[in-house]
């Protein structure tokens, strides 16, 4: 009995594809680690190294407002009517990261770190005392 050859099974270009890492500027949706809870996030660190820890930086999305200053609404098709937490900046390995969901304008972004600053106690221009 004469076997026929294995044919080679193509692998998907998602399972070869190298995983992006997410960006500065770019909207996630992010496993933040409380139970069976997902969420929008803007990442706001800049890109990592070969040298550096992978980890991101992200300001969480809510749709839960109070009225507050250190929420700073943004429009955008892929996220429901909500706000960008500024107070709620943290840091999470890049492997929490689930799917990229789009990218803000650079005005929208703009209006983020702005908020962050001020959450922060930065100011930008500051003159040298």
């Amino acid at each position: 009995m004469k076997r026929s050859p294995k044919q080679a099974v193509p692998y998907s270009s998602s399972w070869t594809k190298k995983r992006v890492p997410p960006r500065r500027g770019e909207i996630w949706l992010f496993d933040l680690g409380m139970t069976a809870k997902t969420r929008p996030v803007l990442v706001v660190s800049v890109d990592y190294g070969d040298a550096d820890r992978a980890i991101v930086t992200v300001v969480p999305h809510t749709t839960e407002l109070r009225k507050s200053q250190f929420e700073i609404p943004v429009n955008a098709p892929f996220l429901r009517p909500g706000a960008f937490l500024v107070q709620g900046v943290s840091t999470y390995p890049k492997a929490w990261a689930i799917r990229k969901l789009g990218i803000l304008q650079p005005a929208q972004m703009q209006a983020v770190t702005t908020g962050l600053a001020a959450w922060l106690g930065l100011r930008h221009n500051e003159e040298a005392d």
